[in-house]
């Protein structure tokens, strides 16, 4: 699986050569390859006049080019603020907030990203095929759709050290504007040109997934949520700048610590663990159903709710699931007391 901004095949339908014998060297043999494209074909046909464009079929005849359309920018950003404005809104009743869940279009968002990232996945593990996911400038839903293919298709993206070199791999060093998209939040009156919850679509797909696979993810839901408050507003230095160059211009590995270092810590990274976690080696297939997808209450309803309840009932469970697992252990050890005994037994009555 790969990744990139658009090809810029221009007006005039420029090729560059150099690009094809990449592309097609990655192929395996007898396979053929898929180009996920994340804008509409009216969108990337528009952009050819701007000097970009897409894959030309004549010139890429192993590939096959998929548009799936996911929105970006202003729309997500406008998408965000509705939704929040509804969660904080706590005079409506049941049908009007329902309508406007619903008109926010936040889980429409969710559905197409969880959608495209499954066809990705799907192309590799089925078909055995090679994909090169791309949108306009590679930075924002070519972003989601590869972390996230990962996710379902890597038992070790699913572990918190392995998702933390996913989101350091794919976000980080791949150069998403963090200090663009994140500048200010949707409470902010005024709405920047580049501001967008792109990230935080992620982690609420990450979740969606999660809640549909409790078992799977050795993190639970307080690393992502810790992730989306650190992308806005933070004492590290991890989510600081847009891209590599200018972290390392700030000199920000000398002047601030590391987000991991501190997850990472034994007293910490407790808090990450997920209780019920039990190593899965298999490729998980998410469901996009409507039914099956659900406002993330942990984020979006976290001042709407008391969460002392929760967390009481979150610690008790986490005791239950201790306690069974050291009884467990007791047992094992009983059993095989027991039958080294029965051996020992049985070569004492062997004349």
């Amino acid at each position: 699986m790969m990744r990139s901004s658009q090809p810029l095949t221009g007006t005039n339908g420029k090729r560059c050569k150099e690009d094809e014998k990449l592309i097609n060297a990655t192929l395996r043999h007898g396979k053929r390859g898929y180009v996920i494209d994340t804008r509409t074909l009216n969108v990337a046909q528009q952009a050819r006049a701007r000097g970009g464009g897409f894959e030309q079929e004549a010139y890429y005849p192993q590939w096959r080019r998929i548009h799936k359309s996911i929105e970006r920018f202003s729309i997500l950003q406008e998408s965000f603020i509705k939704l929040v404005e509804a969660c904080n809104d706590q005079s409506h009743n049941m049908d009007r907030w329902l309508s406007k869940l619903e008109a926010s279009n936040w889980l429409t968002h969710i559905k197409e990203i969880l959608t495209t990232s499954c066809l990705a996945a799907q192309c590799i593990d089925r078909e055995g095929a090679s994909v090169l996911v791309h949108g306009s400038e590679g930075m924002d839903s070519t972003l989601q759709v590869t972390s996230l293919a990962q996710i379902i298709l890597d038992p070790m993206c699913r572990t918190i050290r392995g998702f933390e070199s996913l989101v350091e791999r794919e976000w980080l060093q791949a150069g998403h504007p963090f200090q663009q998209r994140c500048a200010q939040s949707a409470y902010s009156n005024s709405k920047q040109k580049w501001e967008a919850p792109t990230f935080l679509l992620f982690l609420d797909c990450v979740w969606q997934i999660l809640r549909q696979f409790p078992c799977s993810f050795q993190f639970n839901e307080r690393l992502l949520v810790t992730l989306f408050e650190h992308a806005y507003a933070s004492q590290f230095g991890t989510f600081l700048g847009n891209n590599d160059y200018e972290r390392n211009k700030l000199k920000l590995s000398q002047k601030t610590l590391s987000l991991w270092s501190w997850v990472n810590q034994p007293s910490e990274m407790n808090r990450f663990l997920n209780p019920l976690y039990e190593a899965n080696g298999l490729v998980i297939w998410p469901s996009v159903a409507p039914q099956s997808l659900q406002l993330w209450e942990g984020v979006f309803l976290r001042w709407n709710r008391s969460s002392k309840y929760l967390e009481d009932a979150y610690e008790e469970m986490t005791h239950i699931i201790e306690y069974n697992k050291e009884l467990q252990v007791k047992v094992n050890s009983l059993r095989r007391q027991l039958a080294e005994l029965e051996t020992e037994d049985g070569a004492l009555e062997t004349p």
